[in-house]
């Protein structure tokens, strides 16, 4: 189910926002304030409503600082705003937000953008992933440390791929065998370690940003 994030210190807006998106078969949760959003950060969502005007930061900053993240730049964010002038919505634009709805706004109106915006965020793919000095760019299924190409197999690729994509969470040996080896794989989860094992020797000292969570698993971090 698709989750939306809603920031907005009007409790009386929130609590409409947070309804109708509710009523249109959306997981919402919804924050009045900067500070405990980016702790739900930890868990992205799947899109951001975002209002400009907040006590304790303003949504043109958090939006610059999701955007300038690895892990949070491929969001789609709506600013939701009672400024109308246009420079404003220029600015936002700009900045990488994905639309821009002013208030008062009508409930049909929200909810018409909310899924067009998905469904054209649904086909973005990013241009690179990064972690560290490693940097992953999906569209050439390329590798680089520091800028230097590191030639890895099909198998390293992918392992690296997956665990970037979920940087900063601990994954589940049997998670990371059944995506990159298939749910059907009946070889030993040695395997596992051996891969992890050379792709850290590709990737020379930045290999150490892959971490053994013992009887667990491994985390990019």
């Amino acid at each position: 189910m698709t989750t939306i994030y809603i920031v907005e210190d009007d409790h009386n807006i929130l609590e409409i926002e947070t309804y109708a998106l509710e009523n249109a078969g959306f997981t919402v949760k919804g924050f009045d304030h900067s500070e405990s959003f980016f702790q739900a950060m930890k868990t992205a969502p799947d899109m951001i409503l975002l209002d400009i005007m907040l006590p304790d930061q303003d949504g043109m900053s958090i939006l610059k600082t999701l955007r300038k993240d690895s892990r949070t730049e491929h969001i789609p964010i709506i600013m939701v705003t009672a400024k109308t002038l246009e420079m404003d919505t220029v600015k936002a634009l700009d900045l990488g937000a994905d639309d821009y709805i002013t208030k008062p706004f009508g409930v049909m109106e929200l909810i018409s953008r909310v899924k067009a915006v998905l469904r054209r965020s649904s086909h973005r793919e990013p241009q690179f992933l990064q972690l560290g000095p490693i940097q992953i760019q999906p569209d050439q299924r390329r590798c680089t440390v520091d800028e230097k190409e590191v030639m890895l197999t099909y198998k390293e690729y992918e392992l690296l791929l997956y665990l970037v994509k979920n940087k900063g969470i601990v994954v589940q040996r049997e998670s990371l065998l059944d995506k990159i080896w298939g749910i059907d794989y009946e070889g030993e989860s040695r395997t596992l370690d051996v891969h992890v094992k050379t792709l850290r020797q590709k990737l020379g000292p930045a290999g150490s940003l892959i971490q053994t969570i013992r009887n667990v698993g491994y985390i990019a971090k």
